[in-house]
């Protein structure tokens, strides 16, 4: 067996991995082992990788492997220092961030590859079309991920920037990077080249920009999918099949993810994708200002409606994340069920700010995974629910979604918890959500407000509850 024959079965090896990571990772139970087959096939294809590169460098095995060396030390001190600081709460942006480093990689990889390489005349075609798509694919997947980074860190407005015509200049920045696109290919040079650059840069921030803070969850799934192509199409110009399988991979998960998460918001694909197009905000329709008389209720009050209580749902939101109250949740949980109490979770498929946030934050918290029901599965229960718990939630149980045609989230399907008996909402103030919009159900008959820190309410009912 040859060296590249040996490199081509560990990354068949590795490629095998990943689909079983992919598997794994579907559902509650496997996650752990999806997780540990990607970080077993990542590890070989990058032993497989290095072996290949200091067996075949042109300028000497050592000084090739202390460059990789060195890059992946300061890439491991970076990745485990962030990995061991960052809070739940900042696992949205985090996973943002991360996509950027995908995309400006595509973008180095094509420039360096068209100036080491060359790929002049006629047999250099298909060469140069690859480096084209990488560097415009990986200049969207850079700037938008940084947008949407600054936006889910509150460096940037969540509201969508609105420019005048912006339509018509994503049509004209597009078809100058088609342009910029031939020119490269028909007549190799490095200017077209950056210029093509230059635009996507531009294109991929107004894109991200225009979109509203409700659709970031399907932003982040998107970018997802776009750090893939350009992986894919990084893996094209380096000739790497696992990078291009990888890629592929990734950028066909997302598209779907998001394609899922779309038509649970009732949003538009292509309209999320192309920054709001076709979605253009009501006026007055976010109108921050109070819709009627709001009712209070303090964590004794909770404590005896739940004492009364025979069925309980709980669905959570990014407050919950923020207070970290999903330990004291749990311990909630479990008092209820010693209570006799039917207690579940009904998760929206965009809780939080990232897929599946609420879904790892009870996980973590080890609650029980047959209680975590999603959206479709607990709505049709909830008119016969004693109590509901919005914990931290807002957008996801907005009856606006249904009763206001005007709304900017219009249309979108929410938990219909406003049925239920009684309504309990955890907030630390009256503000509206993240997309802007005021709530009608903090002013129904049948809802209550207890306003605080989530963690520090939910321990005082847990307090009030104990034997």
């Amino acid at each position: 067996m040859t060296l590249t024959s040996a490199v081509d079965a560990a990354y068949l090896v590795a490629a095998l991995l990943f689909l079983g990571a992919l598997a794994g990772l579907s559902r509650h139970e496997s996650a752990r082992r999806g997780n540990l087959l990607g970080i077993t096939g990542m590890a070989l294809a990058l032993v497989a990788s290095v072996v290949l590169a200091v067996s075949t460098a042109e300028r000497g095995a050592l000084a090739t492997l202390l460059l990789i060396a060195a890059a992946m030390s300061v890439g491991a001190v970076v990745g485990i220092w962030r990995a061991r600081v960052v809070a739940m709460t900042g696992m949205p942006e985090l996973v943002a961030i991360l996509h950027s480093f995908v995309g400006v990689a595509a973008v180095l990889v094509g420039i360096n590859t068209f100036l080491g390489e060359g790929y002049a005349g006629a047999a250099g075609v298909s060469q140069r079309i690859e480096i084209a798509a990488g560097v415009l694919i990986g200049a969207v997947t850079f700037t938008g991920s940084v947008v949407a980074w600054a936006k889910l860190s509150a460096r940037m407005r969540s509201a969508p920037l609105v420019l005048p015509r912006r339509h018509l200049l994503n049509l004209v920045v597009v078809l100058a990077s088609l342009a910029m696109s031939v020119w490269f290919v028909v007549t190799p040079s490095l200017p077209p080249l950056l210029v093509l650059a230059l635009l996507a840069l531009v294109l991929g921030a107004h894109l991200v920009a225009s979109i509203g803070g409700g659709d970031m969850p399907v932003v982040v799934s998107m970018l997802n999918s776009y750090s893939g192509w350009a992986a894919a199409a990084a893996g094209f110009m380096l000739g790497n099949d696992l990078l291009i399988i990888t890629g592929a991979l990734v950028g066909s998960s997302g598209a779907i993810l998001s394609w899922i998460m779309c038509k649970a918001m009732n949003r538009s694909f292509v309209s999320v994708i192309a920054g709001g197009f076709g979605a253009d905000p009501v006026p007055g329709a976010g109108d921050d200002e109070e819709a009627g008389t709001h009712r209070e209720v303090g964590a004794e009050g909770v404590a005896e409606m739940l004492r009364q209580a025979r069925s309980v749902v709980i669905t959570p939101g990014y407050g919950m994340a923020v207070a970290h109250a999903q330990h004291p949740v749990a311990r909630l949980v479990e008092r209820l069920g010693e209570l006799g109490a039917d207690v579940r979770f009904g998760i929206h498929p965009v809780a939080g700010r990232l897929p599946g946030h609420m879904n790892v934050l009870l996980a973590e918290a080890r609650v029980p995974y047959d209680v975590v029901l999603g959206m479709d599965e607990i709505n049709g229960d909830l008119a016969s629910t004693d109590v509901v718990l919005v914990i931290g939630a807002n957008d996801t149980v907005n009856p606006a979604a249904i009763e206001q045609p005007g709304s900017p989230i219009a249309g979108m399907p929410v938990l219909h918890v406003w049925e239920a008996r009684d309504v309990v909402v955890f907030k630390r103030s009256m503000a509206t959500g993240y997309a802007g919009v005021q709530n009608p159900l903090f002013f129904r008959d049948n809802t209550q407000m207890i306003f605080g820190d989530a963690k520090a309410k939910v321990e005082e009912i847990l307090a009030a509850l104990s034997p």
